[in-house]
């Protein structure tokens, strides 16, 4: 199973970016104690030095769910300000969300038709009388192309595969820079109130009554083996 999650300040101060920083490192060290492998795919610094405005992580690992279902949601810090040594707030809120994976189309050759038909335009005789043109398409998607500048058949045939695979990478960058927007509207849609984790103080320790998080997993687990066996 693989996950990507985001942490971001949202439009948080700097405090918030301080707070993201510190939740990536337990966040993090909690993954690893649970066996996930991680890898960050994007981290963007916030305007203090050691400070994180976002970052993105890709997870992958069994039961990923029940590890995320006692991280993702609004992440609470209670105490002073690092960088405002008399400001009066107290309470600062980040964001924990998943991010949708893109969906990639791989060019498969099963997944491939092929129509042959004459060439249009000039050339002479021979391209107009000869099927050498070639239109390619891509079953999944639609996506289609077609190629008629050789007088070869199979050379038309290479040209229009080609083709195609750039017309579906340009699919697949338009997937991506949707996801883009959606780790934006992470940042804007950032909510507080009701936190599904709290920090307390500069060493930055939970809550006593969100420490354990054990019970939860445990019911989380046996929900979802229950639900493999409906």
């Amino acid at each position: 199973m693989e996950k990507i999650i985001q942490i971001t300040a949202g439009r948080g101060p700097s405090e918030c970016s301080w707070v993201v920083s510190q939740v990536l490192k337990k966040f993090l060290q909690e993954a690893k104690t649970e066996g996930f492998q991680y890898v960050i795919l994007q981290r963007e610094k916030g305007n203090q030095n050691g400070t994180v405005q976002s970052v993105s992580i890709r997870l992958t690992g069994k039961n990923l769910e029940i590890f995320l279902a006692t991280w993702l949601g609004t992440i609470q810090w209670i105490g002073n300000s690092t960088f405002r040594k008399y400001h009066k707030r107290k309470n600062w809120f980040i964001g924990a969300f998943e991010l949708k994976l893109p969906q990639h189309s791989e060019i498969c050759d099963r997944d491939i038709s092929f129509q042959t038909m004459r060439s249009t335009g000039p050339g002479g005789q021979n391209v107009n009388k000869v099927n050498s043109a070639v239109r390619v398409i891509h079953n999944p998607t639609g996506v289609q192309v077609v190629a008629m500048d050789s007088r070869s058949q199979h050379q038309n045939k290479k040209l229009a595969i080609a083709r195609l695979k750039e017309k579906v990478n340009e699919a697949n960058l338009e997937q991506l820079k949707g996801s883009m927007t959606d780790q934006w509207e992470n940042h804007l849609n950032l909510q507080r109130g009701n936190p599904i984790r709290i920090f307390k103080g500069t060493d930055f320790k939970h809550q006593k009554e969100n420490k354990s998080f054990k019970p939860k997993r445990q019911k989380l687990k046996n929900d979802l083996n229950k639900q493999k066996w409906d």
